[in-house]
């Protein structure tokens, strides 16, 4: 059997399959989400920003042919100052999961999104893990439960706002019997909706006690502020006439 490394993988039909389906999810969730920064951390081979609406965007990974090589657990970046931050299967592949979520909520701005993907440990693909552990990605990683992640996420203060399951079809790694199976993701979110081989999330960043103050725009204030004020020549002309 073939060892792959995560970008090998990725190259699959069971990782196109996977590629797919998440692209799809992040491309959804990133279109309405706003502010100045977005950092993608790891698979840098997809581009799920690529719908996000805020202006600049920055790549990271732990490898170092990435824009911006990094740990998970020291991100080189300032404390709240980033928007939109997006980790695709990074808490199973990290030694320390709950500090890269403590390091996510440190960069994050109050009222920022995370939006993250996990493999679901209680599904076809956690049975696939149990029986494939030969350092092989993805089988290699530490599934973590969708409970688990939740409760950390509540735990540093974070609100999940929205989530779903995908990839319902067995992990084959033969390409005809993945195309066989695939009719199982139309009717997985119906007949076994918490059995997806990958759970989505998007959490905002709370802040408790704390209110954003918007600025409160005055129609006729705002024309005023934007009429051009009178020269003194126009001055001048007008106490002529």
């Amino acid at each position: 059997m073939a060892t792959y490394t995560e970008h090998d993988w990725l190259q699959t039909a069971l990782g196109e399959y996977l590629r797919a389906e998440e692209q799809a999810l992040f491309d959804h969730a990133v279109a309405d989400l706003f502010g100045f920064n977005a950092l993608q951390l790891g698979m840098p081979e997809v581009d799920l920003l690529r719908n996000c609406r805020v202006p600049f965007h920055i790549g990271a990974d732990r490898r170092r042919t990435a824009t911006v090589a990094c740990n998970t657990v020291q991100l080189p970046f300032a404390a709240n100052s980033i928007d939109v931050l997006l980790l695709p299967h990074i808490l199973e592949f990290s030694a320390n999961p709950h500090d890269t979520l403590r390091e996510v909520e440190r960069v994050l701005l109050p009222e920022g999104h995370l939006v993250l993907s996990g493999f679901n440990p209680l599904s076809l693909w956690g049975v696939r893990r149990l029986s494939d552990r030969d350092g092989e990605y993805p089988w290699s990683a530490r599934f973590i439960s969708l409970l688990r992640v939740k409760d950390w996420l509540a735990l540093l203060g974070f609100e999940v706002v929205a989530g779903r399951m995908a990839c319902y079809a067995p992990p084959f790694s033969n390409a005809s019997w993945l195309q066989r199976s695939l009719f199982m993701d139309g009717a997985g979110d119906r007949w076994w909706p918490m059995l997806g081989g990958v759970y989505f999330l998007v959490a905002k960043k709370r802040v408790t006690g704390m209110r954003l103050i918007r600025p409160q725009w005055n129609s006729t204030r705002v024309a005023r502020a934007l009429m051009p004020k009178p020269t003194q020549r126009t001055e001048t002309q007008k106490h002529g006439q």
